[in-house]
Formats: structure tokens, sequence, C-alpha cells
């Protein structure tokens, strides 16, 4: 559900809309997934293959 949410969050949906898309999800749950998201990004990063870095 995590990646449902950061999706949509990403193509702009309003939150209003992602509840009413997912009933099951919570204001709450939204907010978490994007802490979520800004601690996965925060963890470091990994140096790509050169054919990978144009």
């Amino acid at each position: 559900m995590v990646s449902v949410i950061l999706d949509n969050v990403a193509a702009g949906v309003p939150r209003s809309e992602i509840l009413a898309s997912y009933p099951s999800a919570k204001s709450d749950d939204i907010d978490a997934a994007l802490a979520y998201a800004a601690e996965l990004a925060r963890e470091g990063s990994i140096d790509l293959p050169a054919e990978l870095t144009v």
C-alpha cells in the first residue's frame, strides 16, 4: 500500500482523492508512507554502473 500511496502523491493526486479511492487508508497512512519514503531516501546512496550514468 505504501507504493500505491507514494505513486499517487507523486502524480499530484489530492489527499482527499487518495482517501476516497482507498477506503481502508487513513490520512495518517499517507503521512506514514511519506515519512517512510523520506527515511529510505536518507539511508544513503549507491553508485550506478557507468553504463547507467549517461
